[in-house]
């Protein structure tokens, strides 16, 4: 074979691997959205705020459909109880039953602090803004307690309207969504959210149990849990409307 040709097969070899490596990437993060919201999910969760001097707990409801949709409630404590948020491919709006108003946030809102936590409205109404504004690269793997966990670091896509320079996220081989790392756009780190228990939820191995930490503020933190959830249902089409977010059905 001659030189120039062994020279392009080798870098056609390269480009092959590393688009397959790109696309198994894409899959693993695709996995691990796909394994938290389904095609549609119902969620119960507890959110618990941790401050060095006090704690705050509340109680979610959450449903989810599709790529874009999200419903998320607070029902307990009383004087929360009632607040909600709805995320659509048309926006995301608040509202709050003590003023029986329904805001709708502008984009530089959304990685905002929900509720006093560390946790933004991009989170928890689970956006899949890592899905699709970000290109994704396997940098390491590992094998735990039986399961190969991948670290996947997520550059913004040029352009990309994202508050954050990088993630570096942790995928297990079932899906399950270990960690997420968030850089500024310096490439420091801002916060770290970390999966502190895997259990079974709707019949799928789920992250039941994840904390957000801060960098920058030790001692402080906040945990969600999830207490139960069902995954592929059909929820009714009234949920995700500004209507039901106003005035919800029972």
């Amino acid at each position: 074979m001659r030189p120039y040709m062994t020279a392009a097969v080798v870098t056609a070899s390269l480009m092959i691997t590393s688009q397959a490596i790109a696309a198994n990437a894409d899959a693993l993060v695709r996995a691990a959205f796909n394994n938290w919201r389904g095609q549609s999910s119902q969620t119960k969760v507890t959110m618990l705020v941790h401050r060095p001097d006090w704690e705050r707990r509340m109680t979610i409801k959450a449903y989810t459909r599709g790529n874009d949709d999200a419903l998320v409630r607070f029902t307990a404590p009383a004087e929360d109880a009632g607040n909600a948020t709805l995320k659509t491919a048309d926006g995301t709006w608040i509202f709050n039953p003590k003023l029986n108003q329904v805001v709708k946030l502008p984009p530089s809102m959304l990685a905002q602090s929900w509720m006093g936590s560390d946790f933004s409205y991009n989170d928890l109404s689970k956006s899949e803004e890592l899905l699709t504004d970000y290109t994704h690269k396997i940098v390491g793997q590992k094998t735990v307690a039986g399961h190969i966990v991948y670290t996947i670091d997520a550059i913004p896509k040029p352009g990309a309207p994202v508050v954050w320079g990088m993630l570096e996220v942790k995928v297990r081989d079932d899906g399950v969504m270990l960690g997420e790392t968030y850089f500024d756009q310096n490439m420091n780190m801002v916060r770290r959210m970390t999966t502190d228990k895997v259990g079974i939820i709707g019949g799928r191995p789920y992250p039941v149990i994840m904390t957000m930490h801060p960098a920058d503020k030790p001692g402080r933190w906040t945990r969600i849990e999830t207490l139960a959830g069902r995954f592929n249902i059909s929820p009714p089409l009234y949920l995700f409307t500004l209507s039901n977010l106003q005035n919800p059905r029972h």
